[in-house]
């Protein structure tokens, strides 16, 4: 593209970094977001989206902590969807208390949980034999009108 006299934009970056990320391509990925901000490329919400959920689908959640973090120095909010994503990545890797500790982050920053929110905590609790907790959270979707009786 770049030969052709067509820079590269946002968009184009998120669409090789998805790939990347869904080949397996880590490092490369890791590499090519860097070239991005090099270039002058700031990332939006949906490249910080790609890459924590490229990262926490491989198993490197300490990469997609400090990219979570990340988001906050650069000013950016994180929206419900990169909530989950970070929730979900925490509750595969068994850190429970970090992800309800995110969800209770997530209403302090005006957003607010949705029924894949709730599914997935209340999913991995069960799993975990944490049983009250999720009958509490359950109880709790329930009464924010995002699971009909």
């Amino acid at each position: 593209m770049h030969d052709r006299g067509q820079p590269a934009n946002v968009i184009t970056y998120n669409s090789l970094l998805d790939g990347m990320f869904k080949n397996q391509q880590l490092d490369k990925a890791l590499m090519l977001f860097n070239q991005m901000k090099e270039s002058g490329i700031d990332p939006d919400i949906y490249t910080y989206n790609i890459l924590i959920d490229g990262l926490c689908k491989s198993g490197r959640i300490k990469k997609a902590k400090e990219i979570f973090q990340d988001l906050y120095i650069k000013g950016y909010l994180p929206n419900v969807w990169t909530y989950n994503i970070m929730i979900n990545g925490l509750c595969k890797e068994g850190l429970l208390h970090e992800a309800l500790a995110l969800m209770a982050k997530m209403e302090d920053d005006d957003c607010l949980p949705d029924a894949v929110t709730y599914e997935t905590m209340i999913r991995a609790l069960f799993e975990n034999g944490e049983n009250d907790k999720a009958e509490k959270l359950l109880r709790e979707m329930i009464s924010r009108g995002l699971l009909q009786r």
